[in-house]
């Protein structure tokens, strides 16, 4: 299995809906994504897949995000926007938007709110009828 991985960076404000504690007031982060992509073959030039199309899909979700009041962008103005939470947006809108040849999947999201705090979302394993 082979697995690249590619990494932003986006400042944005947010507040935690219903936490009982400092969180649930207005606060900001300088949040960082890393966005891993795997799978078990490479294309015909020996990647498996281009950095570039992969920035460029997070730079979509990152535009969205940054310097902005995450609480007030759909799907947060309703779901809370928790680092959990945005890791599985970006893993939403990354998966739907790989163009690929070879057989590619996003294999985890991880979003860290501080340099030593970070929430993942890994998809679920599917497993194979008998």
């Amino acid at each position: 299995m082979f697995e690249v991985s590619v990494q932003d960076t986006f400042a944005s404000g947010h507040a935690l809906r219903e936490y009982r504690g400092k969180c649930e007031n207005v606060h900001g982060h300088n949040y960082r994504v890393e966005v891993k992509i795997q799978g078990p073959e490479l294309n015909k030039i020996g990647l498996l897949v281009d950095f570039k199309e992969v920035k460029q899909l997070i730079g979509k979700v990152v535009d969205y995000l940054d310097h902005r009041f995450i609480n007030d962008l759909p799907p947060f103005d309703v779901l809370n926007p928790s680092a959990e939470n945005i890791a599985k947006y970006f893993y939403d809108q990354i998966h739907g938007g790989l163009q690929q040849e070879n057989a590619v999947e996003v294999s985890e999201v991880k979003l860290w709110e501080t340099d030593v705090t970070y929430a993942s979302y890994r998809p679920p394993q599917v497993i194979p009828a008998r």
